[in-house]
């Protein structure tokens, strides 16, 4: 895969289809571009589209250290990412917490943002997320390593009730392959970037009352079995003017794994609307 060098760190991307203007996705906490590897071919077909992997996730470099793993940062990793590919203005997709990182972009450099797809994401700390185990996981991933965290967190989800159906299903579907994907993607990450950015999650400084600053056109995502994200997506939604919220059925916090024609079809709807 092509890598750009961005802020003295190597960050691996894609760039597929045609178009003037890119639409630009930006993945979430512990994800990187496998996150969208079965939409790839139909977003390529709506134009331009551009995915790339945080650094600390997937194949991009890890820098083992914890300071350079901020919201901040990656917001800054994004800028330069569009600057490298000579991007002026682009759609923008952020993801959980790529969602987070899309809002502080496109917060400080509205220019650059034509159009913004906001997913299972939050202006504030998600609901349902508690500081001290994220904290705890953080300290096993920097002792134990990412592979055993994995086995840890696969172990505590076989037991948990509250699972969204949805995630059940897919799992049913997927078969091995559910379980092995969740286990690349951690074993892919920088125990410095999982310990560090998981209290990002939390601590960082709500945008709640900023979300008037955004004008461009924007669509709300969310799963209808994202029980953390449900009330925050609303708040999107009412806080951004014009924004317009699509509630996916039968999905939680994968939209475009669990229900994947009704994300595309919301994908499709919003470019059409923002390019038209």
């Amino acid at each position: 895969m092509p890598t750009l060098t961005i802020n003295g760190v190597d960050l691996v991307y894609e760039d597929v289809g045609h178009g003037d203007r890119p639409f630009v996705l930006v993945h979430g906490f512990t994800g990187f571009r496998d996150d969208f590897r079965e939409q790839m071919p139909a977003l390529a077909q709506l134009g331009r589209t551009i995915i790339y992997d945080h650094r600390g996730h997937g194949d991009s470099a890890k820098t083992g250290d914890a300071a350079t793993y901020t919201f901040a940062q990656l917001v800054d990793d994004l800028r330069g990412l569009l600057d490298a590919r000579d991007v002026a203005r682009c759609d923008l997709l952020g993801h959980s917490m790529g969602g987070m990182l899309a809002l502080r972009f496109a917060l400080a450099y509205p220019q650059r943002v034509a159009s913004l797809v906001l997913m299972d994401t939050a202006a504030r700390a998600p609901d349902h997320m508690p500081r001290a185990p994220l904290a705890a996981a953080g300290a096993i991933a920097r002792s134990d390593g990412m592979a055993t965290l994995a086995g840890l967190l696969r172990g505590r989800a076989h037991d948990d009730p509250s699972r969204p159906a949805a995630e059940r299903r897919l799992e049913h579907e997927m078969g091995a392959e559910f379980w092995e994907r969740r286990r690349r993607r951690l074993v892919a990450m920088d125990p410095e970037a999982f310990a560090a950015l998981a209290l990002e999650l939390v601590d960082h400084t709500p945008l709640t009352d900023r979300l008037g600053e955004i004008h461009c056109p924007t669509l709300v995502i969310v799963g209808d079995q994202d029980s953390g994200f449900l009330a925050p997506a609303d708040e999107l939604a009412r806080g951004i003017p014009g924004a317009v919220k699509v509630v996916i059925p039968d999905a939680a916090h994968s939209p475009q794994l669990e229900n994947p024609s009704a994300w595309i079809a919301a994908i499709s709807a919003h470019l059409a609307r923002a390019r038209g």
